[in-house]
């Protein structure tokens, strides 16, 4: 994927990649559900919702290593999830 094609993508899918991305690792994915106060059956039911995607990014800019490795796995840079979250927010 180019860099063109990364900054294009929409903002929820960037956050539904990064989801995938941090449910992969059970710690990772207890701890998201701890810090968002979100259970297994909110998180399923709102992730359509602007507010719940730009959580998932929340939770990973809140720890710069998940941030920078979720980045590097779903092939886009650190800043691009930064401004899909803020995207987000803005509605």
């Amino acid at each position: 994927m180019t860099i063109k094609e990364t900054n294009e993508r929409e903002p929820a899918s960037l956050a539904l990649a990064a989801l995938g991305w941090t449910l992969s690792d059970d710690s990772r994915a207890e701890r998201l559900l701890s810090l968002t106060g979100l259970t297994p059956e909110e998180l399923r039911a709102s992730l359509g919702e602007p507010a719940t995607l730009a959580a998932i990014l929340a939770f990973l800019e809140a720890h710069e290593p998940d941030l920078i490795a979720c980045a590097e796995e779903i092939g886009a840079t650190p800043a691009d999830l930064v401004e899909a979250r803020r995207r987000l927010e803005r509605g």
